[in-house]
């Protein structure tokens, strides 16, 4: 039985390779399993093969875990594909994509097909392995908020800080400043006892009525 080897490497990360035998008749679903065996992922996600030029092109898809819309279209299932299905070309090319909702992806090259397989080895089987995959999910931002630490509360000590004092200050006027709870009081005040006293004509200093001049 034939042995293909392939040369596994990241689009984006072109110094990480892998080099992977699998025998002829195997499927592409068990090249997929064994390039995550390789690089540590889970493989359970949506994937897919496509059958490429030397320029990378995607064309004939192959796929795993497949969405409604491909099973509609009746793209191929990986395990049910063999690789010798796909292999026109001693250094045929396959582009591949890694779960699609955090894809990465990848380019498959076929270096050469060993004629005789070894009957001690397991196949598919990773033969070559250079630097290490980056991570599956890469760093996801997920904040924590921590508590305020002691420096912080010494500082709000020092400062004598009381979250009462803001009490004072629960407003603000027309042009953006500050109004105290105090300077509303005596505006309410004046307001409750400024009409009694506001005509200057009617009383005298002392708050006393002034007679008209009719009274005299």
């Amino acid at each position: 039985m034939a042995v293909y080897r392939f040369r596994v490497t990241f689009e984006d990360y072109d110094d990480i390779v892998r080099e992977i035998d699998v025998k002829s008749n195997q499927t592409f679903q068990d090249l997929h399993y064994a390039i995550h065996k390789s690089t540590g992922y889970n493989p359970d996600y949506p994937s897919s093969f496509y059958i490429s030029n030397d320029q990378w092109t995607k064309g004939e898809e192959i796929t795993f875990m497949p969405n409604q819309r491909k099973i509609d279209r009746g793209i191929a299932l990986m395990d049910k594909v063999k690789l010798s299905s796909f292999i026109d070309d001693p250094h045929q090319k396959f582009y591949y994509t890694f779960n699609f909702d955090r894809p990465f992806d990848f380019h498959v090259e076929l270096m050469k097909i060993i004629l005789d397989e070894s009957p001690k080895a397991e196949y598919p089987q990773v033969v070559r392995s250079i630097g290490e995959a980056p991570k599956q999910f890469g760093n996801v931002f997920n904040p924590t908020i921590l508590p305020p630490t002691s420096e912080e509360f010494d500082f709000l000590n020092e400062m004598e800080y009381n979250p009462e004092d803001t009490e004072d200050f629960t407003e603000v006027d027309e042009t953006g400043e500050a109004v105290s709870n105090d300077e509303e009081e005596r505006e309410e005040e004046s307001d409750e006892f400024g009409d009694e006293f506001s005509d200057n004509e009617n009383y005298d200093e002392d708050g006393r009525g002034r007679g008209s001049r009719d009274d005299y």
